[in-house]
């Protein structure tokens, strides 16, 4: 085979520059999958738990056994996702694993939540708002980084509320910094 080295004029160069923006936003645009799947699965899961205390049902956390299957669809989406993209770029390795690092930062509060009565909404809604806000940032999607914001207002309000009213909190933090900017991501055509 064949190589040849040139040189690029600066249009060539900047035209590949673009190129390839182009494409990274258009590979982390194509995950607000993941912006309308778990946010139908925690907004159903905090709602659903506060109905399930309000009929006083002695169980309300097993709702969230609804997070399992959304594990392994969000993997199964990766990876198809992963098979799919013909350019995987920086930007999409930072982008996944800040997410990833989120998730075990998520489960880790999931797993040791016993050590503070599970008192933990505040906490999880604050942490939230950094991934939602830098997925703002990184595809200058607006609606995302005011989802982000959102969730941090939302976080600090709960420390000041019971723990049925974090739940329903909770809930529509969920829909307004996931589900709303995921579907708005979803219908945005590239630009």
């Amino acid at each position: 085979m064949e190589t040849h080295d040139r040189n690029l004029d600066p249009n060539e160069s900047l035209d590949i520059i673009a190129k390839m923006i182009h494409q990274a936003k258009g590979n982390v645009r194509n995950n607000g999958i993941y912006f309308l799947l778990w946010g139908w699965v925690v907004a159903l899961a905090n709602l659903g738990m506060y109905a399930l205390i309000q009929v006083d049902y002695s169980a309300p956390y097993l709702v969230w056994l609804i997070t399992i299957p959304a594990v392994f669809l969000s993997m199964y989406f990766g990876f198809k996702h992963g098979k799919k993209s013909k350019v995987t770029t920086h930007l999409d390795n930072i982008y996944m694993w800040m997410w990833i690092s989120f998730g075990i930062v998520i489960f880790t509060l999931v797993g040791f939540g016993y050590t503070i009565d599970y008192q933990f909404n505040a906490i999880i809604l604050l942490i939230t708002s950094i991934p939602t806000f830098l997925s703002g940032i990184t595809l200058r999607f607006k609606p995302l980084v005011i989802g982000g914001i959102l969730f941090w207002a939302f976080g600090i309000l709960s420390f000041n509320l019971d723990y049925q009213t974090q739940l329903l909190v909770g809930g529509i933090a969920i829909v307004c910094g996931y589900l709303i900017p995921g579907y708005m991501l979803r219908n945005k055509k590239d630009e």
